[in-house]
């Protein structure tokens, strides 16, 4: 039995390029341009690195890369991929450190692998496409600090760039070269109405359609709309159509005075387009004029409309057919950022008190949707109290844990940019930390420690800023948890502290148990083991008081925990087995399973493994049977003990393999480590130290720079005995003398007898010298 190697990350093929453009015309000398950093071999290196595409807006900058990278993408065997910069979108531009995590991901660099800084991400990132050939497309940068971190540093990638600036930065200093995208030249735009009215008018004079194609500026996205009302109005002459846009846009140059001739054209295409809607249809356009995310599917629209799902389907179907918004999958839809920008404005045609009215009702079904999606995957959490459902609203019913999870990963962008509209307007501020806090298990499982400092932060200030306690202290519990979270100890127990002493002012006796029970948490987390026992036996007491009967069982789960560091085996297993008995009666599997582990652990302690492999292959059971690869990940680490300690070395590594793969794709190094560990002792037990030194070694090198010294020491004490066993001497007691360092801190029983081992063996080996001598 051979474990094949230590995962690394990286190895995924991204394939991100968006549908081709339909009806893509001309823009032949474009073409050939791009064409022309191409070698001509197909095995060399571009000839240029960077490619800028700018141009006004509308005028098909990134039709014309997606079209051109449709054509050339087998060039570039290691995939494609691409980001939305929204430089021009009314809400934020993407943050390059954001865009660097979405590539990093597509890339399969497990999450809490991903740094946090922008600087090492962005060197990750181009260490990962150093050898590789990925065409990248950015589409609408809003400037060159945006761009510069997600250029890669190979030869052998090209980057597409779309832009209404010209990036003159990216030229002068990164070598890049620009193409300034004109309107199209008359004929091609007379062929693009051609080509798109040709199924459904008989063939105009082509006087009409070059007057057609002046009155839309000739832009490509001007000229889609008005081909696509000329095609769905085949029995109206051309004339009168063109006499309407006349008419718009002479009615649009009274009303600006703005010298812009081509958005002059946009603008009037677009209003001349949605006047021309039915009025359900444009009243939809409207209301996605106050809808807070970035793309809508069928659900939240009929939210918006108060209508049936039927309804609010058929009405966007008439405006994909105007060209008005672009339908993105099978039930994903968005807008184009200067049609957004026109659905704003025509938005403000309602009251303010319908405005906010609208947004409030989305943000309430987005909250209710997003808290029944955890609920479905059965998150353990306090659950907040929300504002009330419109009588006409339904929440979706998520029949597996994986339809919710889809859910959320859908929305997430969504569900943040609604905070972030909540935040900045009081009326609504309530929804700028109920959101975040919804999510915190959702960030929890992916690792999104980004997003969830961000939101944190900024409902944290809302809150504060309205004089919302509630809200502060949600927020200020769910930030410590993520502190926690990525090991930093001490503002994490800063930030539940200040949690426990606000619940304990506004006489919230429930989460003060709950604060208390995190606090203990932390301080396990710490090893500062009787702090923690604590901590949890106090949070027990006042669960029992208020009669919480799981959340009972969770302290005393912790608690068992606790005890077993302490070596007290027998209060640790009547802990975990008062708690086990809860879980079962309430039918949580995750507390069922966990207790499993830990039972698991304290019988393997005590002697009796036959008991400890048979509780925890139940445990790892409970996490197969409902797909829960989180669950299933961390009960292996155990199972692969448990088969050591009844003797069955290849059976752990099997495993232990099973195991650190779910880890390393989850993105939890920590536990990574810890299945490398096992499985270098399963190596140990079958005569191969060579293999057991490579696995302690892999173990080590994870956990040196993730800052927890307790499974730093265990596993650079495994790497000196696997030393030993090898007759390294030298090694083995470097390893030990750094293993003893990073003991300096614990004084539990465990820590004291690690201590006591390590320095009798190095005292033997040092007496093993001097007998040489």
């Amino acid at each position: 039995m051979h474990f094949h190697g230590i995962p690394g990350p990286g190895g995924a093929r991204p394939l991100q390029l968006p549908a081709d453009v339909r009806g893509f015309v001309d823009r032949t000398a474009e073409l050939e341009l791009l064409d022309a950093i191409l070698s001509v071999d197909g095995e060399s290196p571009p000839e240029i690195g960077v490619f800028v595409i700018v141009g006004t807006a509308g005028v098909g900058k990134t039709s014309l890369a997606v079209h051109w990278a449709h054509r050339v993408r087998d060039r570039f065997p290691d995939g494609q991929l691409v980001v939305n910069l929204r430089g021009y979108d009314p809400g934020r531009p993407v943050p390059s450190q954001e865009a660097l995590d979405r590539f990093l991901r597509a890339l399969d660099v497990p999450p809490r692998a991903i740094p946090t800084e922008l600087e090492a991400r962005a060197a990750l990132y181009r260490s990962l496409l150093a050898e590789r050939r990925v065409l990248l497309l950015l589409d609408n940068a809003a400037g060159v600090g945006q761009v510069r971190p997600l250029l890669p540093g190979s030869a052998n990638c090209l980057v597409l760039v779309t832009s209404r600036n010209r990036l003159s930065g990216l030229v002068v200093r990164d070598g890049a070269h620009r193409l300034t995208l004109d309107m199209l030249p008359e004929p091609d735009a007379v062929s693009l109405l051609r080509v798109l009215t040709s199924r459904h008018r008989q063939e105009e004079p082509v006087e009409r359609l070059e007057e057609l194609a002046r009155l839309c500026a000739r832009l490509p996205l001007a000229l889609r709309i008005a081909a696509e009302r000329a095609a769905s109005r085949p029995w109206m002459p051309l004339d009168d159509l063109i006499r309407d846009l006349r008419d718009e846009s002479a009615l649009w140059d009274a009303l600006t005075a703005e010298d812009d001739e081509e958005a002059d054209a946009v603008r009037t295409v677009f209003a001349w387009s949605y006047r021309a809607l039915p009025q359900p249809a444009a009243r939809l356009f409207r209301l996605l004029g106050m809808y807070p995310g970035t793309d809508f599917s069928i659900a939240v629209t009929a939210v918006l409309l108060r209508s049936a799902v039927a309804t609010a389907r058929s009405l966007l179907d008439t405006l994909v057919g105007a060209h008005l918004i672009e339908q993105t999958g099978p039930d994903r839809f968005q807008l184009h950022d200067l049609l957004r920008a026109y659905a704003v404005d025509q938005a403000q045609e309602e009251s303010p008190e319908f405005r906010r009215a609208t947004t409030k009702r989305v943000l309430t079904w987005y909250l209710h949707t997003a808290q029944a999606a955890e609920t479905r995957i059965g998150a353990l959490d306090l659950r907040i109290a929300l504002p009330p459902l419109d009588a006409d609203l339904t929440i979706p019913v998520f029949a597996t844990e994986s339809a919710a999870a889809d859910w959320l990963d859908a929305e997430r962008g969504n569900l943040v940019a609604g905070m972030r509209v909540a935040a900045a307007d009081p009326d609504l501020s309530r929804f700028a930390w109920q959101i975040p806090t919804v999510l915190r298990s959702y960030y929890m499982r992916h690792n999104l420690f980004e997003d969830w400092f961000a939101t944190g932060e900024l409902a944290l200030a809302a809150a504060r800023r309205t004089g919302d306690r509630a809200g502060e202290v949600e927020i200020l519990d769910s930030l410590g948890t993520a502190h926690v979270a990525v090991q930093q100890l001490d503002l994490g127990a800063d930030l539940h502290y200040a949690a426990l002493a606000l619940r304990r002012d506004l006489g919230d006796r429930l989460g003060e148990a709950v604060s208390l029970n995190a606090l203990g948490l932390t301080a396990l987390r710490g090893r500062r083991l009787d702090e923690a026992g604590n901590h949890f036996s106090s949070a027990a007491a006042v669960f029992a008081e208020l009669d919480e009967v799981v959340w009972g069982a969770v302290a005393d789960a912790n608690l068992g925990e606790t005890q077993y560091e302490l070596t007290q085996y027998r209060q640790a297993a009547e802990s975990v087995r008062k708690a086990l008995a809860v879980f079962r009666t309430a039918g949580d599997p995750q507390g069922t399973g966990n207790a499993l582990r830990l039972l698991s652990g304290i019988d393997r302690a005590t002697g009796q493994e036959r008991r400890a492999l048979s509780a925890i292959t139940e445990a790892v059971a409970i996490a197969v049977e409902h797909d829960n690869h989180m669950w299933e990940g961390y009960w292996l680490i155990e199972l692969g003990s448990a088969h050591i300690a009844v003797g069955q070395p290849a059976e752990a590594l099997i495993t232990c393999q099973r195991s650190a793969t779910i880890q390393r794709r989850l993105g939890d190094r920590i536990r990574e480590a810890r299945a490398l560990d096992v499985a270098g002792e399963a190596y140990q037990r079958l005569g191969r130290p060579a293999d057991a030194i490579k696995f302690h070694w892999g173990a080590v090198t994870i956990l040196r720079p993730l800052g927890d010294p307790w499974q730093l020491s265990i596993g650079l004490d495994n790497l000196a005995t696997a030393f030993t066993s090898v007759a390294d001497d030298a090694k083995a007691t470097s390893s030990w003398r750094e293993a003893m360092q990073y003991l300096t801190p614990f004084t539990d029983p465990k820590a004291i007898e690690m201590r006591e081992r390590i320095t009798g063996s190095l005292g033997d080996q040092s007496a093993g010298h001097d007998n040489v001598r």
